[in-house]
């Protein structure tokens, strides 16, 4: 198993306490959560970390802030950062009040984001 299943099932208990229609999908060896088909938030093992990651999309209104806090990290796959999503370590979701706090900032931007545009498969 590619991703933490212990953290899948918090974020899925939380999400369904905060009465989020979600849906989530495995992607590239991690665990995706979408809400209204626009992702949401989702886990990544990151090879340098050595562990699971929080990957939140918590919107460019709130991400420098958040970035100052020492268990956040830029999400960065591709060497360039990617402004308005973050990775926060183990550290900061170990309590159920922390993954909470991400999630609900989440929720908060979700309605704010735009939804990535669906391909066409092709023939």
């Amino acid at each position: 198993m590619a991703y933490d299943q212990y953290l899948a099932d918090r974020i899925r208990r939380q999400l369904k306490e905060k009465k989020a229609n979600f849906t989530d999908q495995k992607m590239m060896g991690g665990l995706l959560f979408k809400l209204d088909g626009k992702m949401l938030c989702g886990i990544h093992i990151d090879k340098k970390y050595g562990d699971s990651l929080l990957m939140a999309r918590i919107g460019e209104s709130v991400y420098e802030k958040e970035l100052e806090k020492p268990l956040c990290l830029p999400m960065d796959f591709t060497g360039r950062p990617m402004r308005g999503y973050i990775f926060v370590t183990p550290e900061g979701f170990d309590s159920e009040d922390d993954l909470s706090y991400w999630l609900d900032l989440c929720i908060a931007f979700n309605p704010l984001a735009k939804a990535s545009i669906r391909r066409k498969k092709k023939s």
